[in-house]
């Protein structure tokens, strides 16, 4: 990838497209959200939420409105609109989650069962979209790390690969073809194994709703956001580094590690600064998202430019 200076960049560039050519819905919007973030506290008990999690922030929360409003989840269409429309089509009772590859133990898994295998947590962590745009999000879940664990890993592991549900009848995204489908991620064992690495089951206080990636999904903080895949029905142990989607869609612009990088423009627009979902002014992009003093040292010697 070619490094340039960032440029500053019209509000047209970052803003989404649909949001700045209606900037009054915009403001209506964002005074909407306000209230709604109001009312979500009462109904979703945010505030114990918070007072409760390992905030890893100390921010503002976005809106629960606006964070299951706004979402990119392509298996149910590209607009950011498009998941809150058609999510409803996912079935998730009975969903079943294998943990396998290169592994002692692997074992497919129920979501009960799964999530009995290490104490929910709830915790507030700061997100990036690659699209220039952040929120503030509290979620339900348990470590990455605990299943692993009780897979035992393969000396010679050294990759965690997540797949997403297959199914076009209820993902009438998954019948396009701007990716190869199912969609697929991928972490660094060591990645996998932090403490910041979580599979989520909740949200905001309550179960995952479906656009968001129900019933089970990958939160990595300090990674731009396409990483956090969504239904996930696979985690394979590996040797190797995995394919994942968007990478293997358009490596230019979309590298395997994906660590929020301000230095770092994408092709197509600054990645220096981020606009937060629910205000007005753009921010300085944290690196790391503003989760070094914990993650730096998985990057000790790397070139992070390079390694993008």
């Amino acid at each position: 990838m070619l490094i340039k200076q960032a440029p500053e960049y019209r509000w047209s560039q970052i803003t989404p497209k649909d949001v700045y050519l209606n900037r009054r819905r915009f403001f209506t919007t964002a005074a909407g959200g306000l209230l709604l973030a109001a009312t979500d506290a009462r109904a979703a008990k945010i505030d114990n939420v918070q007072k409760g999690a390992l905030s890893t922030t100390g921010e503002k929360l976005t809106s629960q409105g606006d964070a299951t409003s706004y979402n990119n989840y392509y298996e149910f269409g590209t607009s950011k609109a498009d998941p809150a429309r058609n999510a409803h089509r996912l079935k998730t009772a009975n969903w079943k989650v294998s943990v396998e590859g290169a592994c002692a133990k692997p074992k497919t898994y129920d979501l009960d069962s799964l999530m009995k295998l290490a104490p929910q947590e709830e915790r507030v962590y700061r997100h990036r979209c690659v699209e220039a745009w952040s929120m503030v999000i509290p979620w339900r879940g348990i470590m990455l790390a605990d299943v692993l664990k009780r897979a035992e890993p393969a000396p010679g592991a050294k990759f965690v690969e997540f797949t997403t549900l297959y199914d076009p009848t209820r993902m009438p995204g998954q019948r396009s073809d701007v990716l190869r489908w199912p969609y697929r991620e991928g972490l660094r064992l060591d990645e996998a194994m932090h403490p910041l690495t979580m599979l989520a089951t909740g949200v905001y206080g309550r179960d995952l709703p479906n656009q968001n990636g129900a019933p089970l999904r990958l939160v990595t903080p300090w990674k731009y956001g396409f990483k956090g895949i969504k239904s996930i029905v696979r985690i394979r142990l590996t040797d190797r580094q995995p394919e994942t989607a968007w990478n293997d869609s358009a490596p230019n612009e979309y590298g395997f590690y994906c660590n929020v990088n301000p230095t770092v423009d994408h092709p197509r627009w600054s990645q220096a600064k981020e606009r937060r979902i629910g205000e007005f002014l753009r921010r300085p992009t944290l690196m790391f998202n503003g989760y070094a003093d914990q993650v730096a040292s998985l990057y000790t010697g790397m070139d992070l430019r390079k390694n993008y």
